[in-house]
């Protein structure tokens, strides 16, 4: 690797850390919002987000240095691993269940969403698939018709959860890596009229997604129930202005906006910064497609390339999706902020895909 690209490596890496930094700041005033509702200890939400976040650096540091080519070896394995602790969800007494949804496991006091895991081992696993069988990408039987079926077995454990947005984060994913992998447009298509057709029965037969999509196209309707949440996400970021109010002095993160440190954490910091601050995330994100495309683009083999579109779309295509469901651009889905939004397992995987991506970009020789 040249010193110039040494020295764009380390912006990036730097840039990934100032990112969560940031994100870590306006995590701890949108936690303010917790001490009017339920008395939770604002010292002791953001210590565990602190907490995670420096773990979460560790990983990053280690995974930075780690050869991505190891994973070619635990592909498959760590895949099974991450499918049989997704289905210890359903297990009574061993998954534990949170507004109707089966999506974490108990640790005493803690708990773990497997889903994350599972999310990281599919993404490596079809980089490894994709990149042995080369040329056979573009065909039915070897390509289309086996990465339908991984897919589609994933994405079962995720709807069965149900876990909707994490399944359709992790569908945008895959379907860019076959596309990079060479597959050819038909079988997009295909692809996507198979997809339509699965939202649609999804739509029908589960009243919660339906609910939010009437939402979406409705939103002065029901205001005081399902459309609580847009509307107040919009008078939060218009009431910030250009400029903001001034950090921590959102006032929709008490007892307006649900989920402040969740899925609506960036209408708090809209409402703190004004548009510059949200446009400024976005820029921020903006930057991190960017930048982790030309990564890709100058992997030094397939698997390198194919584990960066992975990680690089599945990660900000989740943080565009909250932000836009936050504007009324989208359905409301309960995805979290990348690196800003409350939860630990999330933000784990987050820091390690990015660490994995760092490693491709040091092993370059562009």
């Amino acid at each position: 690797m040249s010193s110039r690209s040494r020295k764009k490596n380390r912006r990036f890496f730097f840039f990934i850390i100032v990112l969560a930094a940031a994100g870590f700041l306006i995590f701890s005033s949108a936690s303010l919002g917790l001490l009017s509702r339920d008395g939770a200890s604002y010292t002791k939400v953001v210590f565990n987000q602190l907490f995670t976040l420096l773990v979460g650096l560790v990983l990053l540091l280690i995974f930075r240095r780690w050869p991505y080519h190891y994973w070619l070896k635990v592909a498959p394995w760590l895949l099974i691993v991450a499918s049989i602790m997704t289905l210890l969800v359903f297990v009574p007494g061993i998954g534990f269940a949170s507004g109707g949804a089966h999506r974490w496991i108990s640790l005493g006091s803690r708990t773990f969403q497997p889903s994350e895991l599972l999310k990281f081992s599919l993404i490596i696993f079809l980089a490894a698939w994709l990149s042995k069988i080369r040329d056979r990408v573009t065909t039915w039987r070897s390509g289309f018709t086996p990465f339908l079926i991984f897919v589609g077995l994933v994405g079962a454990l995720l709807i069965a959860q149900p876990d909707i947005g994490t399944f359709l984060v992790l569908l945008s994913a895959s379907m860019a890596m076959f596309f990079v992998a060479g597959a050819k447009w038909r079988q997009l298509l295909v692809l996507g009229l198979i997809t339509l057709i699965g939202l649609s029965l999804i739509i029908m037969f589960k009243p919660y997604v339906r609910e939010r999509v009437l939402t979406f196209f409705y939103p002065d309707k029901k205001i005081e129930s399902s459309a609580w949440q847009i509307n107040q996400s919009l008078i939060a970021i218009g009431a910030g202005g250009p400029t903001g109010r001034g950090f921590g002095q959102s006032l929709q993160k008490f007892n307006y906006l649900p989920e402040p440190i969740g899925d609506s954490i960036f209408a708090v910091a809209s409402e703190e910064f004004g548009l510059l601050g949200g446009g400024a995330l976005v820029t921020a994100f903006t930057f991190f497609v960017i930048w982790g495309l030309r990564i890709a683009a100058r992997a030094p083999d397939r698997f390198g390339q194919l584990l960066v579109v992975g990680f690089i779309v599945l990660m900000t295509t989740g943080a565009f999706i909250n932000i836009a469901s936050m504007l009324g651009l989208f359905p409301l889905t309960g995805i979290p902020l990348l690196f800003v939004s409350h939860g630990g397992s999330a933000l784990l995987f987050s820091m390690l895909g990015a660490g994995v991506i760092l490693n491709v970009a040091r092993e370059s020789r562009f």
